[in-house]
């Protein structure tokens, strides 16, 4: 059948493990997020917004069900979470989460990647309070003034609002993010998120370019590979 057909099964290979991937990864977040906080999205505002992002991400339903059945029928892993932060490429600083049933093997296999960029990991902390831990929530709408009036009337502690090109996007807190998300439903009929998650954002980024560049983008895509590994966050302009 040739080498296009090898080219091709290939190509289905890797496409087939990247979607495993992200199968395992909402999997995970989903199984955490019902266990700590039930499995009703009515009262579970984070798992209602992971759901979607789920579903935006074409995870299966049977996948999404199969984590909630197993978060409330009081089995299933024992996953934990874990933090680590360090420095990359280019003096890159980055920060990453997973959720793990064995920390000594994620840790392993994260020294591994670090060691292999010639980086290094970080002690807790060490590059975290260059990072702003924020709930970012993304919607359409055109008036800053009416979502900043409807956030600062719920006591929601705003940071910031911006909105271009008829796409708001709302900045808070990461410990404000079920009183902001419940304030802008309230607020705005039907509203649809485009983002709706906790992230870390750096207070600074800076470019990289050349060999520095295509080093780190090689150092990202094996902290993402990680099998444990839910989130990176770093400070580079890609």
């Amino acid at each position: 059948m040739g080498r296009a057909y090898q080219n091709r099964k290939e190509s289905m290979a890797k496409t087939s493990d990247q979607k495993a991937k992200v199968y395992s990864k909402f999997s995970k977040e989903i199984y955490m997020c019902a266990k700590s906080g039930g499995a009703e999205t009515s009262g579970n505002l984070a798992l209602a917004g992971l759901i979607e992002r789920a579903k935006k991400e074409q995870v299966p339903a049977h996948v999404i069900e199969k984590a909630l059945d197993k978060a409330t029928g009081g089995g299933g892993e024992d996953f934990s979470v874990a933090r680590y932060e360090g420095y990359g490429p280019g003096s890159s600083m980055v920060i990453i989460d997973c959720l793990t049933d064995n920390p000594n093997r994620t840790f392993g296999d994260l020294r591994g990647v670090f060691n292999k960029a010639n980086a290094k990991i970080g002690t807790p902390g060490s590059v975290a309070h260059m990072f702003d831990h924020a709930a970012i929530f993304v919607f359409s709408a055109e008036d800053d003034e009416e979502i900043l009036e409807a956030l600062l009337m719920a006591d929601v502690d705003v940071t910031d609002v911006e909105v271009e090109d008829a796409k708001a996007t709302v900045f808070v807190p990461n410990t404000e993010y079920n009183k902001a998300k419940t304030a802008l439903m309230e607020a705005f009929e039907g509203i649809e998120f485009d983002v709706d998650e906790i992230q870390f954002v750096p207070n600074l980024t800076k470019k990289l370019e050349g060999e520095d560049l295509e080093n780190f983008e090689k150092f990202i895509a094996a902290l993402e590979n990680v099998d444990d590994v839910q989130n990176v966050y770093f400070d580079i302009e890609l």
